[in-house]
Order: structure tokens, then C-alpha cells, then sequence
């Protein structure tokens, strides 16, 4: 078995230069591991996670999944990702096995039997809905991103649980799953966390037993209760159009339903109404008239785009995301 590796009982299967340097450096001497923001709300910075932190964040995703020595896992993402970054250490501190691919579009490469745990991203899901080996996962999480809900419908259809993840870098991934099987909008906290929002209605993740204990975020939320939200999009994002906050995230799930290629709305200044919404979708043959009209049937008046502007080509962060104007 090539590139096999035993470290803390846990068997790693194809380690990369990567994730050799990641095992490396979280069995040296120090504290805490270096690690880069990613760069999607502006420029990645660098960061130093406790490893104390990443260990109670992966004792509580192990928990959560019944992780252990006879578990086998599979990680088609960079290690030099917080995501990445935690399946390794979810290996290592229950022994489970791991089997490292490449990083590409398709996540799911062989046969690996019962996989309890499979991390991707929302650009690799249309390929592993396609995978013969996709009825041996039991549990997927997607993070990184949104799906659009068609998309989720698809994942709800197949025989596994699938879950979309709510974290950073700085929280050492998830802190609060939604799941998608069971059509849930409503993000759960992991155990050992709770929530509450601040005056803007941004979410403050209250984690007591991690060394940051409260943070505030920049994300805007409905929430139920302690333990559950609903993300409505990023402060940041929202734009003030005639007094009405328009969330782009939100507005952005009901155009996803007839718009087939990468787009997002963003807010521009506008004399009429100090601010207004504008879509921007990649490519050259865009048909604005079908956009507008299709627009005009699933949004409300105030949220319908004032405008439609075609770029070639999006600007996107080394993980993908695409960089907003």
C-alpha cells in the first residue's frame, strides 16, 4: 500500500507533500499551526489556530458522526485548507482511516467502501452525484460556498445524509450543520456552541471552551434560538436600496433556479435610490430580456436587478470562490 502512513494509531493512505508538511507540523512542538483565511471578504491573511481549538473542533464533528478507529474517511480537498487541514486531525485523534485524493472536480475517484465522512466543496458535487461509488458515502458535507436548490433536491434524492456547513478558518471549520436531506434551512449548532446576534443582527458565535470564546461575524441571520439560525447573507453584501436591505444571498437562491452559469448581485450607487441591485453573470451571449423576465416572476419588486452586466470572466480566490466587485 504506497505512501501509507500510522501516525497516532490513525492509517493515511496517499499522503501528499502537503499534507505531509500539515502532519508535520501538527506533531511539532508549538501550540498552534499557521493557517490563511480564504480570501472571499477580502485579502487572505494569515492566521495561528490553537491546536487545542482544532482538537475540540474535530472531537465534536467525531462525536457528531460516530467517528472512530473503524471509520474510514476520504479527502478530496488541499490541505492547505482549514477544511483539509481538519480531516487530518479528525484521523488522527480517532484513529480512523483516511484515504487522500488529489483535489479535483471529481471527488469520489474508487470504490472506498463505507465512507463515514466525505468534505467537498459545491463545484465538485455535480460530478460526485454522477459517481458510481456515491451509495457508499454516508455522510457528505459541503462547505465553501451555497448550493443552488436544485442542486440540494438532487443530494436530499440520494441514499446518504448530506449536510451544508457553517464555519471559518478562525472557528477551525463547522460550527453549525443544516441539514440538506431532510430539507432543513435552519443551521444547527455543533455541540459546545451556541448564538445570539448583535445590533446589526450579525451572528456572535458563543464557544466557551475554545480559546476565542465569542465572535463576532459579519454574517446576517434570522435566529430561532440559541442553537439555530437561518444565514441570510453577509453584512457586507447587503445593499440599501430607497430604505429596503436587500440581501444579494437570498435574491441570488431564487435567480439559481433558471440561471445555468456563475452570477451573483452586488450593489451599485444610484441617484434614485442611493443604492441598487445589479446582476453580473459570466460569459459573452447573455439574453438580459429572458433574465429580466424571469427575475420579474420570483422577485419581489424592490429585489428585482436594475441592471444586467456580462463579464467574461470572474475574478475568483484560489479556492474558487468568486471575488465580488
Amino acid at each position: 500500500m504506497a505512501n501509507t502512513a500510522t501516525s497516532m494509531e490513525a492509517m493515511i493512505h496517499n499522503i501528499t507533500p502537503e499534507a505531509r508538511q500539515f502532519i508535520e507540523e501538527w506533531n511539532n512542538s508549538h501550540d498552534y499551526i499557521i493557517a490563511h483565511t480564504s480570501g472571499s471578504t477580502g485579502k487572505p491573511k494569515e492566521i495561528r489556530l490553537l491546536k487545542s481549538d482544532m482538537r475540540l473542533s474535530a472531537e465534536a464533528t467525531c462525536r457528531y458522526f460516530g467517528i472512530g478507529p473503524e471509520s474510514r474517511l476520504v479527502l478530496p480537498l488541499s490541505p492547505g485548507y482549514i477544511a483539509g487541514k481538519m480531516m487530518i486531525v479528525r484521523a488522527l485523534i480517532s484513529g480512523a482511516e483516511l484515504w487522500i485524493e488529489e483535489p479535483s472536480m471529481s471527488p469520489l475517484k474508487r470504490d472506498y467502501g463505507i465512507v463515514g465522512l466525505l468534505p467537498v466543496v459545491p463545484s465538485q458535487v455535480t460530478e460526485l452525484l454522477q459517481s458510481p461509488y456515491i451509495t457508499g458515502v454516508r455522510n457528505l458535507i459541503v462547505g465553501g460556498g451555497a448550493l443552488d436548490p436544485e442542486t440540494e433536491q438532487k443530494l436530499a434524492a440520494c441514499h446518504l445524509k448530506a449536510y451544508a456547513t457553517y464555519g471559518m478558518t478562525e472557528t477551525c471549520s463547522h460550527v453549525a450543520l443544516r441539514d440538506i436531506t431532510a430539507g432543513d434551512e435552519h443551521f444547527h449548532a455543533l455541540p459546545g456552541i451556541s448564538f445570539k446576534t448583535d445590533e446589526r443582527e450579525c451572528l456572535v458565535i458563543e464557544a466557551p471552551h475554545y480559546s476565542f470564546r465569542s465572535l463576532t461575524t459579519n454574517d446576517t441571520v434570522e435566529l430561532i434560538d440559541n442553537s439555530r439560525f437561518r444565514w441570510k447573507g453577509r453584512y457586507d453584501n447587503v445593499i440599501n436600496s430607497g430604505g429596503v436591505k436587500l440581501h444579494p444571498e437570498e435574491i441570488e437562491k431564487k435567480l439559481s433556479r433558471f440561471i445555468d452559469r456563475p452570477f451573483y448581485i452586488a450593489g451599485r450607487p444610484s441617484k434614485l435610490w442611493g443604492e441598487e441591485a445589479v446582476l453580473y453573470i459570466e460569459g459573452c451571449d447573455i439574453d438580459r430580456d429572458y433574465i429580466m423576465e424571469k427575475a420579474r416572476s420570483v422577485l419581489d419588486r424592490y429585489s428585482v436587478p436594475k441592471d444586467v452586466i456580462a463579464i467574461p470572466n470572474f475574478s475568483r480566490t484560489d479556492s474558487g470562490k468568486i471575488k465580488r466587485l
